[in-house]
């Protein structure tokens, strides 16, 4: 943890949490938990720009390629930052583009999702709405993913928590450490 002061003020003051890691770290699920017991609303930002443009992820990416999903991504995270008391689950690559970075570390507070890239191919696998995993081998896609983005995670992560034992074991951990 960075800065226990920074995460403590941020939450008091209404800025939002941030749950940051590549696809199949449980940000959703764990985002859900953490929302129910902190009593904030939940975003999914996935589930937003579906809902924004009225169609799936993998078909953004069919259309305007993975560019123009980024774009509508990083639009979806301004809008959220303006928002107050949010649990924000992002995508796997909102860390991709220096401002999303900016505006996560701007806004709340960041925790980073971590899990083997074993656990996360076991999690996804079959899963036909992730487009970057629509691929001849998906493990080793997911391997070179990891290997990439682990570093910008870090560099925004106010909390890095290991999101393979469990939903509850995660959210219980996440607690701790923003009661720390």
């Amino acid at each position: 943890m960075k800065n226990h002061a920074k995460n403590a003020r941020l939450l008091a003051e209404g800025g939002n949490l941030y749950l940051v890691g590549m696809m199949g770290a449980g940000k959703t699920t764990v985002g859900r938990k953490l929302a129910s017991y902190l009593g904030r609303p939940f975003i999914d930002l996935d589930q937003e720009i579906e809902k924004s443009t009225g169609v799936s992820i993998p078909m953004i990416f069919e259309i305007e390629g993975e560019a123009g999903f980024r774009l509508r991504e990083a639009q979806a995270l301004e809008s959220c930052a303006a928002k107050r008391n949010l649990i924000v689950a992002t995508g796997g690559g909102i860390v991709l583009h220096p401002m999303n970075r900016a505006r996560l570390r701007a806004s709340g507070v960041v925790v980073y999702l971590t899990a083997p890239p074993g656990v996360l191919h076991a999690r996804t696998a079959g899963d036909k709405s992730r487009p970057l995993l629509q691929v001849a081998d998906p493990l080793a896609r997911i391997a070179r993913l990891c290997a990439w983005r682990d570093p910008l995670y870090r560099e925004i992560a106010d909390i890095v928590v290991e999101a393979g034992s469990g939903v509850r074991n995660t959210v219980n951990s996440i607690l701790e450490a923003l009661r720390a």
